[in-house]
C-alpha cells in the first residue's frame, strides 16, 4: 500500500499579543490524526557559519487519489518523531474528468540549528 503513513496535524489555538492582534497559541493546539498519506523526501540544505550550523530538510506529503486534506499554512505536522512546519498552501490537483480533487501535495520542512 502506497499511502501507509499516519501523521498528526497540530493546529494552534488563537491567542492575542499585547496589542490584541491574533497570534498562534501552541500551548492550546489541537491534534488530529490523519492516516492514509505518503511522505517522501524533497530537499535538504545546510548553511554553516562560525557560530551556527543551520540544516533545513524538506518532505512532501501526498494524499491518495480522491482524498482532500484539511491542512493549513499555519499548521504543523508530527511524523516519525519529527515536528514539521507546513510551507505555504497545499496544492490541490483536480481530476479533469470529474472536476473533484484528485490528490493533495503539501510541502513540509524542519529547520534546526
Amino acid at each position: 500500500m502506497f499511502w501507509h503513513h499516519t501523521v498528526t496535524r497540530v493546529r494552534p489555538g488563537l491567542g492575542r499579543d499585547r496589542y490584541n492582534n491574533p497570534v498562534p497559541d501552541w500551548e492550546h493546539a489541537t491534534r488530529t490524526t490523519i492516516s492514509g498519506v505518503n511522505i517522501q523526501p524533497r530537499s535538504q540544505a545546510e548553511t554553516t557559519t562560525s557560530t551556527r550550523n543551520l540544516v533545513a530538510t524538506g518532505w512532501t506529503l501526498y494524499t491518495a487519489p480522491g482524498v482532500d486534506l484539511d491542512l493549513d499554512a499555519g499548521d504543523r505536522v508530527e511524523w516519525g518523531g519529527l515536528l514539521l512546519e507546513v510551507e505555504g498552501e497545499g496544492a490541490r490537483w483536480y481530476d479533469p474528468v470529474t472536476g473533484g480533487v484528485h490528490h493533495v501535495e503539501v510541502a513540509l520542512r524542519r529547520v534546526t540549528g
